[in-house]
């Protein structure tokens, strides 16, 4: 599971979809079974495009879960609310 962080309950749909863009993500590292992780997430993402693209898409689907929305929410705003959530856990 990928639990960094509080997360939402989620439709079934919500969650095959996450599950499916978490996999796609798996299956972008599979095509490249010589380079190392740090290969594949340094400096030259940019020469993997399908992983690129499939971490694009996991944010999206994890975006619609927790209702962020996809156009307007910057990575800073992505952070605060995710924190607004996790003092909203720890005071209950």
């Amino acid at each position: 599971m990928y639990y960094n962080f509080p997360f939402p309950k989620v439709t079934e749909e919500s969650r095959q979809k996450i599950e499916k863009t978490a996999q796609a993500i798996i299956d972008a590292r599979n095509k490249y079974p010589k380079d190392s992780l740090a290969d594949m997430y340094g400096d030259k993402m940019y020469l993997y495009p399908e992983l690129v693209l499939a971490h694009q898409n996991n944010d999206r689907a994890v975006m619609q879960a927790y209702g962020f929305s996809i156009k307007d929410m910057t990575e800073n705003s992505c952070v605060e609310e995710l924190m607004k959530l996790y003092q909203k856990l720890v005071k209950e």
